[in-house]
């Protein structure tokens, strides 16, 4: 049985539930940062050569920390997972409506709001009880090829893969489900991944989730916890991000980037003399409406939470 320590009573506050998210999504990617990075020569994905101002080769105090959605990888990384949960029979059409629903406000409010985030949450995490990590692990594999590999951004890519030439350890911070994190860290030859985490008991998912899902204050507690853990220095390391939502992780950091910023991350790092790459080959504006193929893409938008699966090994 997984410890009862890890499961977060209700009572606890939203920071408490911050840092215990950030804190277990920490213990998570040291734990499984060996395998992920064990690729065979030619097995990672490259993209276009690049000449970044930073970072600094051999400094080994030194790492880069890249959000996963719009930074990394076109879309979220949860939309294409939930195409292929869907395509694979996971949700029935009651629970597709809602997530449309979800998928829709999201994007049309250009902001989360926490009622529905909840109900995503739960709806989703209810869908996954009962299933066993191996096999979405194994899914999530195929689901990489089928959605998500063609839509790594290229000039992302570089910048991490120059960290990684200089040295230095790279870390996705997604709150998407470490497994899925993990996977994508993997097949780009990244160290590791912080992602959300949720209890499983002997190999099945109960449904909970460790603190909370791995998103705004969480994602800095990560980096955190983690720097302490590898004796990084905050000061000399980098973070990668499109979202506002991530300011708390860009300012732990000496030096933070806005990658594909939206509108209230670009003021912002405007303002802070941060810098910024815009990798998208036409400026989108912050409110859209919904795709043509939101019917089975939307699952993901309130599946954000529901994949947020991490095997505690005990």
């Amino acid at each position: 049985m997984a410890a009862l320590g890890w499961l977060v009573p209700r009572r606890r506050s939203a920071t408490a539930r911050s840092v215990l998210a950030g804190e277990a999504a920490a213990e998570a990617a040291r734990r499984t940062s060996r395998e992920v990075g064990a690729l065979a020569p030619g097995e990672t994905e490259t993209g276009k050569p690049a000449e970044p101002e930073f970072p600094v080769h051999g400094d080994v105090g030194a790492a880069a920390f890249f959000d996963l959605d719009n930074t990394i990888m076109q879309g979220a990384a949860l939309f294409h997972f939930g195409r292929g949960l869907y395509k694979r029979k996971f949700f029935h059409k009651r629970e597709l409506f809602r997530f449309a629903w979800q998928q829709a406000w999201f994007r049309l409010a250009g902001s989360e709001n926490a009622e529905h985030m909840q109900d995503a949450r739960d709806s989703a995490l209810s869908i996954v009880k009962g299933h066993r990590v191996s096999e979405l692990t194994e899914i999530g594999e195929e689901i990489y090829d089928e959605y998500m590999a063609g839509r790594i951004w290229p000039g992302t890519r570089a910048l991490a893969q120059a960290h990684l030439d200089a040295g230095q350890k790279v870390w996705l911070v997604t709150a998407a489900p470490v497994e899925t994190a993990t996977i994508i860290a993997r097949r780009l030859g990244l160290t590791g991944a912080l992602g959300t985490v949720a209890e499983s008991v002997d190999g099945v998912y109960t449904g909970r989730l460790v603190g909370e899902p791995l998103h705004g204050p969480a994602k800095a507690e990560a980096v955190r916890a983690l720097a302490a853990a590898e004796d990084l220095d905050l000061s000399r390391c980098a973070a990668y991000s499109d979202s506002a939502n991530d300011i708390p992780m860009l300012s732990l950091v000496g030096h933070p980037y806005a990658i594909n910023p939206d509108s209230r991350l670009r003021a912002h790092a405007r303002e802070r003399g941060w810098r910024l790459r815009d990798y998208r080959t036409g400026r989108k504006a912050a409110k859209v409406g919904i795709p043509a193929a939101a019917g089975v893409g939307a699952v993901a938008g309130g599946a954000a939470a529901a994949m947020a699966i991490q095997r505690r090994r005990r």
